[in-house]
């Protein structure tokens, strides 16, 4: 009697009993040649850390939605979120977010970034804030206490409190 499938041969010799499935490599990874697109762009005054490399936050789709739906329903596109820090909180700097219009924000100390997405979207930092956020994210995250903006991955807290209000640094 013939079958469709058949079951490859193997020898001991190989390695592996023939119960056993053979495994395979695992398939090399696909990068794609085009570079990613940024979350957020500085619309701004750009700054600079110490080494000379931009000073960058991404701001998430969710976030950015969020902040859309929030100036559609205020009927302002000029509001924008402000995030800075400052010391307190249980692990010695906190978070605070508040929603500010474009005509409040200082052309010389604040830096102002809008997600590429097209929403419009704008975050605004001062320079000592941004120098302890570089390179973290603005998310907004729904929870079942409620929903609020976040920081995500800031690249310098070593530790953060559980609803994530507070952070301690890098030394």
């Amino acid at each position: 009697m013939s079958s469709k499938f058949q079951v490859p041969q193997t020898s001991f010799a190989e390695g592996r009993h023939p119960s056993r499935p053979i495994e395979h490599a695992p398939l090399p990874r696909q990068f794609s040649t085009s570079a990613q697109k940024p979350a957020a762009v500085v619309t701004a005054n750009p700054k600079k850390d110490e080494e000379g490399h931009d000073m960058l936050i991404d701001i998430t789709e969710r976030a950015a939605k969020r902040l859309q739906e929030i100036m559609a329903k205020d009927s302002n596109p000029s509001l924008a979120l402000r995030v800075t820090v400052e010391s307190g909180g249980c692990h010695g700097f906190q978070y605070l977010m508040s929603l500010t219009n474009m005509s409040e924000v200082s052309p010389d100390d604040d830096t102002v970034f809008e997600a590429s997405n097209g929403s419009g979207a704008k975050v605004v930092m001062d320079e000592p804030s941004l120098e302890l956020l570089k390179g973290s994210k603005v998310d907004f995250t729904m929870e079942l206490i409620g929903s609020q903006f976040k920081i995500v991955g800031n690249p310098a807290a070593t530790s953060s409190c559980g609803c994530g209000t507070s952070f301690d640094i890098k030394p």
